[in-house]
């Protein structure tokens, strides 16, 4: 009797173990995106996989920061961060390492990963004009270097030239026009500011709304949300902006992107590369472009109903990583336009 009660004893207790995910491994991951997104797709990797992972979120500048101090002794796996530029700084500074992966080359276009394997694109992000449907007719816009035709004297709402964003614009103006004609549009910016750069993505959609500017350049994704919040301010200054993708006839709107790579000293390699290739996947393409505003990098992923209501464009094909060459050309061109 006692031997059949140890025995079913046993038995329920390898019963309960198998149904229960076993955590025989795991992944780090250092992050600048902070949505409900990511931890959506992370309970589901980890669902599918039984690995295990461990977030630290910060600024993109901090993580790079805490990965050169702790070197080989950092128990980062993965660096998620915002913008091509931030990447190839982490590349330059020799933080992540090279890995190959037939699934990541497949479903990530050339032109959105790092030529050496380094990093590669997660999401993408349009740069686009918005405009105040009141007092702007869209058919006056054009491209990005129009933006400095004097008719748009005191109308601009831009970011500052700190943000990666900017920089990443302007290299892409570097790497089409050469040095000169960028430094041309850095400068012609500056005489058609509203006012003085501010602010985030937001704000400059925001002072549309408040009659402060007619036009702004900011990423399609912030007007998803901004149009999604819980805040009936945003959401009403939604409604009074238009979306225009600018340089439809020639080379296309200029794109960035969220991406990541395997740090240099991880422990948890194999696993690392399973987890980029899961949100490169179809299903994990799906939940980014739904639940967050942002463009599929894998084709045939179809983007949100609000997304696809800005309609279609033609994308930039500039590959990603000669916008983080750049970086240093677009900052000092910044400081010598007297773009602060």
């Amino acid at each position: 009797m006692f031997n059949k009660l140890v025995t079913k004893g046993i038995l329920s207790a390898l019963a309960v173990c198998m149904a229960t995910p076993l955590f025989s491994s795991e992944i780090n991951i250092y992050t600048h995106r902070h949505y409900a997104t990511d931890k959506k797709l992370n309970a589901l990797f980890t669902k599918e996989t039984g690995i295990k992972v461990k977030i630290v979120k910060g600024k993109s500048s901090q993580l790079l920061k805490r990965l050169e101090i702790e070197g080989e002794y950092s128990p980062a796996d993965i660096l998620i961060t915002v913008d091509a530029g931030r990447l190839q700084i982490a590349k330059t500074k020799g933080l992540l390492q090279a890995i190959s992966s037939k699934k990541l080359n497949n479903n990530i276009p050339s032109h959105l990963r790092d030529p050496d394997g380094m990093w590669y694109a997660l999401t993408k992000r349009a740069r686009v004009i918005v405009y105040s449907k009141d007092r702007v007719n869209p058919k006056e816009l054009s491209t990005y270097e129009d933006l400095i035709n004097p008719k748009w004297e005191g109308k601009i709402a831009i970011r500052s030239s700190n943000n990666v964003y900017n920089q990443s614009l302007l290299a892409s103006l570097i790497a089409h026009n050469k040095e000169k004609e960028a430094t041309k549009w850095a400068k012609g910016m500056v005489k058609n500011f509203a006012r003085k750069p501010k602010g985030n993505d937001r704000d400059q959609a925001k002072a549309i709304a408040a009659g402060i500017a007619d036009i702004a350049v900011m990423n399609t994704y912030y007007i998803g949300r901004m149009a999604n919040s819980k805040d009936p301010a945003e959401q009403d200054v939604t409604q009074k902006i238009g979306v225009f993708f600018p340089n439809q006839k020639g080379r296309g709107t200029h794109v960035n992107i969220s991406g990541a790579g395997v740090t240099k000293y991880s422990k948890n390699k194999e696993n690392a590369i399973k987890y980029l290739e899961f949100l490169a996947s179809k299903k994990a393409q799906t939940i980014y472009a739904q639940a967050n505003y942002e463009y599929p990098v894998l084709k045939g992923v179809e983007s949100s109903d609000l997304v696809k209501s800005w309609g279609s464009f033609k994308e930039d094909s500039l590959p990603m990583n000669t916008l983080g060459q750049l970086n240093s050309k677009a900052v000092k061109i910044f400081d010598k336009a007297g773009w602060r």
